[in-house]
Order: C-alpha cells, then structure tokens, then sequence
C-alpha cells in the first residue's frame, strides 16, 4: 500500500506537468459548459421534455470527462513509458508491477472525480443545473463507467506499438463516440439513424446511465450489461496482452 501511494503521487505531478492531459480533463469541459451555457441558457425546454439545455448536456460533458481520460490518458502514458523504457526498468526493479497498474488507475480516477467535481459545482451554481436525484447511484455509475472504459484504454496501450499510434487510434475511437454518444451535443438532437449507430458505442451507454440516474429515471439495465461486457473483457485482453517492453 506505501508503494502504491507513492507511485500514486508521483505519477500525480507527472499528470499535473503535462499542461495537455490536464487541460482536457479539468479545463475544457467548463469551457464547453460556459459557452453553449451562454448561447442557450437553461430555460426549461419543452424538446428536452421540460428540462434546460444545460440540464441535458452536463451529464453528457461529463461522459466526456470519463472518456478523455480513459481512451486517452490513460492508454497515451503507459504507450511511452513502454517506449521509452520505463516499464522494462520498472519491472526489473522490487516494486510490484501491480503498483504500476495501480497507480495509473488511482491517478486517473482521481482527476476525473475532480473534473466532474469542477464541472457539477459550476453548472449547478452558474446554470443552476439540479443535482443527481440519486447521488449514491450516481457514484457507482461513475465508477463502473471509469473502470470500464479504463480497461479499453488498457487494451489499446497493451495492443499499439508506439504511443503516437497509441494516441492517433484513441481519437480515432473517442471523437466519434464523444459526438454520437451525447457529449458533443444531446443524443436527442441527432437523426434516428445516428442515434441507433450510436447505441453501438461504449460512450453512448456512458452517457445513457449517468443522464438517466442524473434525472432520477434509474438504472439502464441494458447500459449496465454493456459496461460490464466491456470491462471484463478490457480486463482478460489486457491480462493477456500487455507488454512491458
């Protein structure tokens, strides 16, 4: 546990010195909130069946806090320090390859909570957005929907060679699914035949089990399934394929 959490600090300052990642996971979310916020406001809107813009979006800007880390983040770092040797050092060394893993999913949990803490605290007290009805649930929510598509991420730096095609392969998958998914804009707003394509994408059954418990409408049982499938086989690849060198 000690060595744990001293890798976990340690990759903490690592993260917080790389202006990029941390822009994207605590920065640019509020930006997205204070523009389309400004434009739109959160006026209940009879579209959104009586709920604001901003009402509707937040949980959507949130998904895309848990997606930025997980598709990108996570699996960019463990791509170069692999390059760049730092893994093969590691694992020649005492410390517990575990703690390495370990440290990399603490971090990254770490600074999504506070990127959706930052969020939620400015749209409910700028936009007054409501509250989870159901924070408790909420809060597993968050956790399965991290974990999961942190596995994802696993599996693309246990897979890609080199942390360029490790990142270029991560946009790839995440900026479809940020904009199918509901991050970009509400799913509502997209035709009937995006929105089924979309169902298809992780970070739509993000969207869809944090919006729905957000509102209070209760668990996606099809989400959870999904979320599920997804984590445990991230899980058995990345077990299976990760390479230290």
């Amino acid at each position: 546990m000690r060595t744990l959490l001293k890798m976990t600090w340690m990759e903490i300052k690592l993260f917080l010195r790389e202006p990029i990642g941390a822009f994207f996971a605590l920065v640019f979310p509020l930006m997205l909130l204070f523009i389309f916020g400004s434009i739109y406001g959160n006026e209940p809107n009879p579209y959104f069946g009586g709920r604001g813009s901003m009402d509707v979006t937040t949980p959507g800007y949130i998904a895309m806090i848990i997606g930025t880390t997980g598709c990108l983040s996570s699996p960019i770092t463990l791509s170069l320090y692999r390059e760049r040797g730092i893994l093969r050092r590691y694992r020649v060394t005492p410390l517990n390859p575990l703690a390495v893993i370990g440290a990399q999913v603490v971090v990254n949990l770490a600074i999504t909570a506070l990127g959706i803490g930052l969020l939620t605290v400015a749209a409910h007290f700028v936009y007054n957005v409501a509250m989870p009805e159901a924070p408790v649930a909420f809060v597993l929510a968050f956790l399965l929907s991290s974990f999961s598509v942190l596995s994802l991420g696993f599996v693309l730096a246990s897979l890609l060679p080199t942390a360029r095609t490790t990142q270029i392969v991560g946009m790839a998958l995440f900026y479809p699914m940020l904009f199918l998914g509901g991050g970009g804009m509400p799913r509502q707003m997209l035709p009937a035949s995006m929105q089924r394509v979309s169902e298809f994408l992780p970070l739509t059954h993000v969207n869809i089990l944090i919006s729905g418990l957000w509102a209070g409408e209760g668990w996606s049982l099809v989400s959870v399934l999904v979320l599920v499938v997804m984590l445990v086989v991230g899980l058995t690849i990345s077990a299976r394929m990760f390479r230290w060198e």
